[in-house]
Protein backbone atom coordinates (compact mmCIF):
# COMPACT_ATOMS: atom_id res chain seq x y z
CA UNK A 1 0.00 0.00 0.00
CA UNK A 2 1.37 3.78 -1.30
CA UNK A 3 1.66 5.69 1.68
CA UNK A 4 2.30 8.84 0.05
CA UNK A 5 -0.86 10.36 1.21
CA UNK A 6 -0.39 8.80 5.11
CA UNK A 7 -1.17 12.13 7.10
CA UNK A 8 0.40 11.01 10.32
CA UNK A 9 -0.62 11.35 13.92
CA UNK A 10 0.12 14.57 15.21
CA UNK A 11 -0.59 16.74 12.07
CA UNK A 12 -3.80 18.79 12.19
CA UNK A 13 -7.22 17.84 10.48
CA UNK A 14 -9.22 20.77 9.50
CA UNK A 15 -13.30 20.43 9.41
CA UNK A 16 -15.46 22.97 7.55
CA UNK A 17 -18.70 22.08 9.32
CA UNK A 18 -19.47 22.53 12.86
CA UNK A 19 -22.52 20.58 13.51
CA UNK A 20 -22.68 17.49 15.32
CA UNK A 21 -21.02 15.67 12.19
CA UNK A 22 -18.25 17.67 12.27
CA UNK A 23 -18.32 17.13 16.58
CA UNK A 24 -18.15 13.01 16.08
CA UNK A 25 -15.58 13.80 13.43
CA UNK A 26 -13.38 15.47 15.54
CA UNK A 27 -14.02 12.86 18.49
CA UNK A 28 -12.96 10.40 15.69
CA UNK A 29 -9.66 12.39 14.92
CA UNK A 30 -8.81 13.55 18.58
CA UNK A 31 -8.43 9.69 19.45
CA UNK A 32 -6.51 8.84 16.80
CA UNK A 33 -3.72 11.10 18.05
CA UNK A 34 -4.73 14.38 15.46
CA UNK A 35 -5.03 17.54 15.90
CA UNK A 36 -8.35 19.31 15.02
CA UNK A 37 -9.47 22.98 13.31
CA UNK A 38 -13.27 23.66 12.66
CA UNK A 39 -14.10 26.16 10.74
CA UNK A 40 -17.66 27.42 11.22
CA UNK A 41 -19.65 30.71 11.52
CA UNK A 42 -20.94 30.06 14.92
CA UNK A 43 -19.13 30.74 17.75
CA UNK A 44 -18.17 27.71 20.13
CA UNK A 45 -20.55 25.69 17.57
CA UNK A 46 -20.86 21.86 18.73
CA UNK A 47 -17.61 20.75 16.94
CA UNK A 48 -15.51 23.54 18.65
CA UNK A 49 -16.72 22.56 21.66
CA UNK A 50 -13.91 19.15 21.09
CA UNK A 51 -11.45 20.45 19.23
CA UNK A 52 -7.90 22.20 19.27
CA UNK A 53 -8.95 25.45 17.94
CA UNK A 54 -12.00 27.24 15.80
CA UNK A 55 -12.11 30.26 12.73
CA UNK A 56 -15.37 31.59 13.27
CA UNK A 57 -16.10 32.74 9.18
CA UNK A 58 -18.67 32.27 6.87
CA UNK A 59 -17.98 29.52 4.37
CA UNK A 60 -17.74 32.00 1.41
CA UNK A 61 -14.72 33.77 3.46
CA UNK A 62 -12.16 33.40 1.06
CA UNK A 63 -9.09 34.76 2.77
CA UNK A 64 -10.65 33.08 5.97
CA UNK A 65 -10.45 29.89 4.16
CA UNK A 66 -7.46 29.96 2.75
CA UNK A 67 -5.70 30.79 5.99
CA UNK A 68 -7.65 27.81 7.61
CA UNK A 69 -6.01 25.92 4.71
CA UNK A 70 -2.49 26.65 6.06
CA UNK A 71 -3.25 25.47 9.24
CA UNK A 72 -4.31 22.00 8.28
CA UNK A 73 -2.20 19.50 7.19
CA UNK A 74 -5.70 18.35 5.63
CA UNK A 75 -8.88 19.62 5.12
CA UNK A 76 -12.13 17.42 5.27
CA UNK A 77 -15.70 18.80 4.84
CA UNK A 78 -19.21 17.85 6.61
CA UNK A 79 -21.79 20.24 5.57
CA UNK A 80 -23.50 21.18 2.60
CA UNK A 81 -22.58 25.05 2.84
CA UNK A 82 -19.70 25.01 1.28
CA UNK A 83 -19.90 25.68 -2.60
CA UNK A 84 -18.00 22.80 -4.52
CA UNK A 85 -15.88 25.75 -5.81
CA UNK A 86 -14.44 26.34 -2.84
CA UNK A 87 -13.08 22.91 -2.20
CA UNK A 88 -11.10 22.80 -5.52
CA UNK A 89 -9.37 26.27 -4.49
CA UNK A 90 -8.49 24.88 -1.64
CA UNK A 91 -6.64 21.75 -3.18
CA UNK A 92 -4.41 23.78 -4.40
CA UNK A 93 -3.16 24.84 -1.03
CA UNK A 94 -3.88 21.81 1.20
CA UNK A 95 -4.99 17.88 0.64
CA UNK A 96 -8.96 17.55 0.74
CA UNK A 97 -9.15 13.69 -0.35
CA UNK A 98 -13.00 13.83 -0.36
CA UNK A 99 -12.55 15.94 -3.19
CA UNK A 100 -15.36 17.97 -5.23
CA UNK A 101 -16.73 15.90 -7.62
CA UNK A 102 -19.42 14.40 -5.14
CA UNK A 103 -20.05 17.56 -3.85
CA UNK A 104 -21.02 19.76 -6.70
CA UNK A 105 -23.47 16.56 -7.94
CA UNK A 106 -25.14 15.95 -4.61
CA UNK A 107 -25.89 20.00 -4.71
CA UNK A 108 -27.61 19.90 -7.98
CA UNK A 109 -30.73 17.63 -8.16
CA UNK A 110 -30.80 16.95 -11.92
CA UNK A 111 -27.10 16.51 -11.98
CA UNK A 112 -27.31 14.14 -9.10
CA UNK A 113 -30.08 12.05 -11.00
CA UNK A 114 -27.82 11.60 -14.17
CA UNK A 115 -24.75 11.15 -12.13
CA UNK A 116 -26.96 7.98 -10.75
CA UNK A 117 -28.54 7.19 -14.01
CA UNK A 118 -24.83 6.83 -16.22
CA UNK A 119 -24.42 4.21 -13.77
CA UNK A 120 -27.52 2.34 -14.70
CA UNK A 121 -29.09 2.73 -10.77
CA UNK A 122 -32.81 3.68 -10.54
CA UNK A 123 -34.36 7.57 -9.86
CA UNK A 124 -37.69 8.28 -9.87
CA UNK A 125 -39.03 9.48 -13.00
CA UNK A 126 -38.44 13.33 -12.92
CA UNK A 127 -38.07 16.84 -14.80
CA UNK A 128 -36.58 19.96 -14.91
CA UNK A 129 -38.89 23.01 -13.92
CA UNK A 130 -38.56 26.68 -14.86
CA UNK A 131 -42.27 27.93 -14.47
CA UNK A 132 -45.83 26.96 -13.92
CA UNK A 133 -46.32 26.75 -17.65
CA UNK A 134 -43.49 24.23 -17.69
CA UNK A 135 -45.21 22.32 -14.87
CA UNK A 136 -48.82 22.29 -16.53
CA UNK A 137 -47.19 20.66 -18.85
CA UNK A 138 -44.74 18.46 -17.56
CA UNK A 139 -46.84 16.70 -14.56
CA UNK A 140 -49.32 15.12 -17.59
CA UNK A 141 -46.15 13.00 -18.84
CA UNK A 142 -45.15 12.39 -14.51
CA UNK A 143 -48.71 12.09 -13.01
CA UNK A 144 -50.16 12.97 -9.62
CA UNK A 145 -49.11 12.75 -6.87
CA UNK A 146 -45.74 13.69 -7.87
CA UNK A 147 -43.09 16.37 -5.97
CA UNK A 148 -41.28 19.64 -6.61
CA UNK A 149 -38.35 20.16 -5.18
CA UNK A 150 -35.78 22.82 -5.26
CA UNK A 151 -32.69 22.52 -7.42
CA UNK A 152 -30.41 23.71 -5.30
CA UNK A 153 -29.41 23.99 -1.42
CA UNK A 154 -30.74 20.54 -0.34
CA UNK A 155 -29.52 21.21 2.99
CA UNK A 156 -32.98 22.99 3.42
CA UNK A 157 -35.44 19.90 3.17
CA UNK A 158 -38.61 21.86 3.15
CA UNK A 159 -38.02 23.26 -0.21
CA UNK A 160 -40.45 20.60 -1.66
CA UNK A 161 -43.80 20.59 -2.64
CA UNK A 162 -46.15 17.42 -2.81
CA UNK A 163 -48.97 17.49 -5.28
CA UNK A 164 -52.22 16.08 -4.96
CA UNK A 165 -53.91 17.42 -8.13
CA UNK A 166 -53.81 20.35 -10.21
CA UNK A 167 -55.10 22.69 -7.72
CA UNK A 168 -52.00 22.38 -6.21
CA UNK A 169 -49.94 23.61 -9.16
CA UNK A 170 -50.81 27.43 -8.03
CA UNK A 171 -49.04 26.95 -4.74
CA UNK A 172 -45.74 25.99 -6.54
CA UNK A 173 -45.19 29.85 -7.60
CA UNK A 174 -43.46 30.45 -4.61
CA UNK A 175 -40.92 27.77 -4.87
CA UNK A 176 -40.42 28.01 -8.75
CA UNK A 177 -39.59 31.91 -8.16
CA UNK A 178 -36.46 30.81 -6.28
CA UNK A 179 -35.14 29.38 -9.25
CA UNK A 180 -35.28 25.62 -11.33
CA UNK A 181 -36.52 23.52 -9.61
CA UNK A 182 -37.12 19.41 -10.10
CA UNK A 183 -40.35 17.44 -11.05
CA UNK A 184 -40.30 13.69 -9.79
CA UNK A 185 -42.85 10.43 -9.39
CA UNK A 186 -44.43 9.98 -6.10
CA UNK A 187 -42.75 6.78 -5.09
CA UNK A 188 -45.31 4.96 -3.11
CA UNK A 189 -42.43 3.98 -0.24
CA UNK A 190 -42.37 0.82 2.66
CA UNK A 191 -39.24 1.32 3.70
CA UNK A 192 -36.97 4.17 3.43
CA UNK A 193 -33.53 2.54 3.60
CA UNK A 194 -29.94 3.95 3.51
CA UNK A 195 -26.04 2.34 3.48
CA UNK A 196 -23.10 4.23 4.30
CA UNK A 197 -20.05 3.22 2.14
CA UNK A 198 -16.28 4.35 2.70
CA UNK A 199 -13.74 4.54 -0.22
CA UNK A 200 -9.96 5.57 0.35
CA UNK A 201 -7.26 7.01 -1.82
CA UNK A 202 -5.83 3.65 -3.23
CA UNK A 203 -9.60 2.74 -3.90
CA UNK A 204 -10.26 0.42 -1.20
CA UNK A 205 -13.71 0.33 -0.31
CA UNK A 206 -15.92 -1.20 2.46
CA UNK A 207 -19.80 -1.13 3.20
CA UNK A 208 -21.62 -0.47 6.78
CA UNK A 209 -24.69 -2.47 7.68
CA UNK A 210 -27.96 -1.54 5.83
CA UNK A 211 -30.57 0.73 7.76
CA UNK A 212 -33.96 1.42 7.90
CA UNK A 213 -35.05 4.72 8.29
CA UNK A 214 -38.31 6.69 10.11
CA UNK A 215 -38.67 9.75 9.29
CA UNK A 216 -40.64 13.05 10.61
CA UNK A 217 -41.84 15.68 8.85
CA UNK A 218 -38.88 15.67 6.48
CA UNK A 219 -36.17 15.24 10.06
CA UNK A 220 -34.95 11.85 10.25
CA UNK A 221 -36.51 10.10 14.05
CA UNK A 222 -35.09 6.52 14.00
CA UNK A 223 -33.07 4.25 12.54
CA UNK A 224 -33.58 0.80 12.88
CA UNK A 225 -29.87 -1.43 12.00
CA UNK A 226 -29.77 -3.75 10.26
CA UNK A 227 -33.08 -2.97 8.49
CA UNK A 228 -36.29 -4.99 8.50
CA UNK A 229 -35.42 -6.30 4.40
CA UNK A 230 -34.82 -9.83 2.62
CA UNK A 231 -31.24 -10.84 1.82
CA UNK A 232 -32.26 -10.38 -1.86
CA UNK A 233 -33.07 -6.67 -1.08
CA UNK A 234 -30.14 -6.30 1.53
CA UNK A 235 -27.69 -7.34 -0.97
CA UNK A 236 -29.22 -5.15 -3.76
CA UNK A 237 -28.76 -2.26 -1.83
CA UNK A 238 -25.36 -2.81 -0.67
CA UNK A 239 -24.53 -3.49 -4.43
CA UNK A 240 -26.07 0.35 -5.09
CA UNK A 241 -23.56 1.40 -2.55
CA UNK A 242 -20.38 -0.58 -4.19
CA UNK A 243 -21.21 0.77 -7.09
CA UNK A 244 -21.61 4.40 -6.30
CA UNK A 245 -18.32 4.25 -3.85
CA UNK A 246 -16.16 2.90 -6.77
CA UNK A 247 -17.56 5.50 -8.93
CA UNK A 248 -16.19 8.21 -6.69
CA UNK A 249 -13.03 9.73 -7.12
CA UNK A 250 -12.59 10.79 -3.26
CA UNK A 251 -11.89 9.42 -0.41
CA UNK A 252 -14.26 9.10 2.37
CA UNK A 253 -17.71 8.20 3.92
CA UNK A 254 -20.51 8.35 1.35
CA UNK A 255 -24.35 7.82 2.85
CA UNK A 256 -26.91 6.70 0.19
CA UNK A 257 -30.67 6.89 0.98
CA UNK A 258 -33.33 4.78 -1.09
CA UNK A 259 -36.74 4.40 -1.62
CA UNK A 260 -38.12 0.90 -1.40
CA UNK A 261 -41.50 -0.33 -2.81
CA UNK A 262 -43.94 -2.99 -1.67
CA UNK A 263 -42.68 -4.72 -4.85
CA UNK A 264 -38.76 -4.76 -3.49
CA UNK A 265 -38.08 -1.90 -6.20
CA UNK A 266 -35.28 0.33 -5.12
CA UNK A 267 -35.43 4.09 -6.14
CA UNK A 268 -31.93 6.11 -4.88
CA UNK A 269 -33.31 9.08 -3.33
CA UNK A 270 -30.36 11.05 -2.67
CA UNK A 271 -26.40 10.51 -2.11
CA UNK A 272 -24.29 12.15 1.00
CA UNK A 273 -21.08 13.13 0.14
CA UNK A 274 -19.59 12.67 4.09
CA UNK A 275 -21.10 11.12 7.02
CA UNK A 276 -24.83 10.70 7.47
CA UNK A 277 -27.07 11.18 10.92
CA UNK A 278 -28.52 7.63 10.08
CA UNK A 279 -24.99 5.55 10.24
CA UNK A 280 -24.67 7.32 14.47
CA UNK A 281 -25.16 3.92 15.09
CA UNK A 282 -22.30 2.72 13.86
CA UNK A 283 -20.36 4.30 16.86
CA UNK A 284 -21.91 1.27 19.20
CA UNK A 285 -23.39 -1.02 16.50
CA UNK A 286 -20.35 -1.74 14.37
CA UNK A 287 -16.17 -2.40 14.96
CA UNK A 288 -15.47 0.78 13.87
CA UNK A 289 -17.73 3.82 13.61
CA UNK A 290 -18.59 5.97 9.96
CA UNK A 291 -16.39 8.68 11.35
CA UNK A 292 -13.55 6.68 12.86
CA UNK A 293 -13.12 5.22 8.56
CA UNK A 294 -13.63 8.66 7.23
CA UNK A 295 -10.56 9.97 9.21
CA UNK A 296 -8.57 6.85 8.37
CA UNK A 297 -9.50 7.19 4.28
CA UNK A 298 -8.56 10.89 4.70
CA UNK A 299 -5.60 10.57 6.30
CA UNK A 300 -4.40 7.36 4.00
CA UNK A 301 -4.66 4.33 6.43
CA UNK A 302 -5.89 1.46 5.35
CA UNK A 303 -9.64 0.15 5.61
CA UNK A 304 -10.42 -1.78 8.62
CA UNK A 305 -12.65 -4.83 8.29
CA UNK A 306 -16.50 -3.49 8.80
CA UNK A 307 -18.34 -6.04 11.33
CA UNK A 308 -21.75 -5.92 12.42
CA UNK A 309 -21.38 -5.95 16.29
CA UNK A 310 -24.94 -5.33 17.28
CA UNK A 311 -28.46 -5.05 16.14
CA UNK A 312 -29.79 -1.50 17.05
CA UNK A 313 -32.28 1.10 16.99
CA UNK A 314 -31.15 4.81 17.07
CA UNK A 315 -33.73 7.93 18.04
CA UNK A 316 -33.16 11.29 17.37
CA UNK A 317 -33.41 14.00 20.02
CA UNK A 318 -34.86 17.25 19.31
CA UNK A 319 -34.84 20.34 21.24
CA UNK A 320 -38.60 19.87 22.45
CA UNK A 321 -37.49 16.40 23.93
CA UNK A 322 -34.65 17.37 25.79
CA UNK A 323 -36.05 17.90 29.09
CA UNK A 324 -37.89 14.55 29.38
CA UNK A 325 -34.67 12.53 27.82
CA UNK A 326 -32.88 13.88 30.77
CA UNK A 327 -35.49 11.91 32.99
CA UNK A 328 -34.62 8.66 31.16
CA UNK A 329 -30.59 9.05 31.92
CA UNK A 330 -31.21 7.61 35.41
CA UNK A 331 -33.83 5.00 34.45
CA UNK A 332 -32.03 3.63 31.51
CA UNK A 333 -28.58 2.83 32.11
CA UNK A 334 -28.16 0.36 29.22
CA UNK A 335 -28.72 3.56 26.86
CA UNK A 336 -26.51 5.31 24.88
CA UNK A 337 -27.03 8.90 24.91
CA UNK A 338 -25.32 11.37 22.87
CA UNK A 339 -25.55 15.15 23.11
CA UNK A 340 -24.37 18.07 20.94
CA UNK A 341 -24.17 20.88 23.59
CA UNK A 342 -25.87 23.11 21.85
CA UNK A 343 -27.09 25.93 24.28
CA UNK A 344 -29.40 27.81 22.22
CA UNK A 345 -31.59 24.87 19.93
CA UNK A 346 -34.35 26.14 17.78
CA UNK A 347 -37.49 24.32 18.17
CA UNK A 348 -36.87 21.34 16.09
CA UNK A 349 -33.35 21.24 15.95
CA UNK A 350 -31.70 17.73 16.67
CA UNK A 351 -29.88 18.26 20.01
CA UNK A 352 -29.01 14.56 20.65
CA UNK A 353 -29.51 10.86 20.17
CA UNK A 354 -29.56 7.68 21.63
CA UNK A 355 -28.77 4.77 20.39
CA UNK A 356 -29.53 1.54 21.89
CA UNK A 357 -28.16 -2.22 21.35
CA UNK A 358 -30.66 -5.19 21.28
CA UNK A 359 -31.91 -7.97 19.89
CA UNK A 360 -35.67 -8.10 20.60
CA UNK A 361 -36.29 -4.60 18.29
CA UNK A 362 -39.64 -4.13 18.49
CA UNK A 363 -39.72 -4.29 22.39
CA UNK A 364 -37.21 -1.44 22.24
CA UNK A 365 -39.12 0.73 19.82
CA UNK A 366 -42.17 0.23 22.13
CA UNK A 367 -40.11 0.59 25.00
CA UNK A 368 -38.93 4.28 23.18
CA UNK A 369 -42.55 5.27 22.27
CA UNK A 370 -43.90 3.82 26.41
CA UNK A 371 -41.81 6.96 27.38
CA UNK A 372 -44.25 9.29 25.64
CA UNK A 373 -41.70 11.34 24.47
CA UNK A 374 -41.62 11.08 20.70
CA UNK A 375 -45.23 10.80 20.30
Amino acid sequence: MSLSNFIEPGKTIGIIGGGQLGRMLAFSAKKMGYIVGVFDPEEHCSAAQVADWQMKAAFDDEEALMAFAMKSDVVTYATEKIDAEWIDRLKQTVPVPQGSELLAITQDRILEKAHLELHNLNVAPYVSIISLEDLKESVSSIGYPCVLKALYGRANQKEKIVLQDERDIQKCAGLLRTGTCVLESWIPIERELSVMTVRNENGETGIFPVSENIYRGHQLHMSITPARIDEEVRAEVERIGHIIAEQTEGAGVIGVEIFMTSSGTLYVNEIHSFPHESGYDTIEACSFSEFDVHIRAICGWPLPTLKESAKSVMVNVLSEHMEAVKTQIRIKPDWHFHFYGKKEAKKNEAVGHITILTDQREKTIDAIYDTDIWE
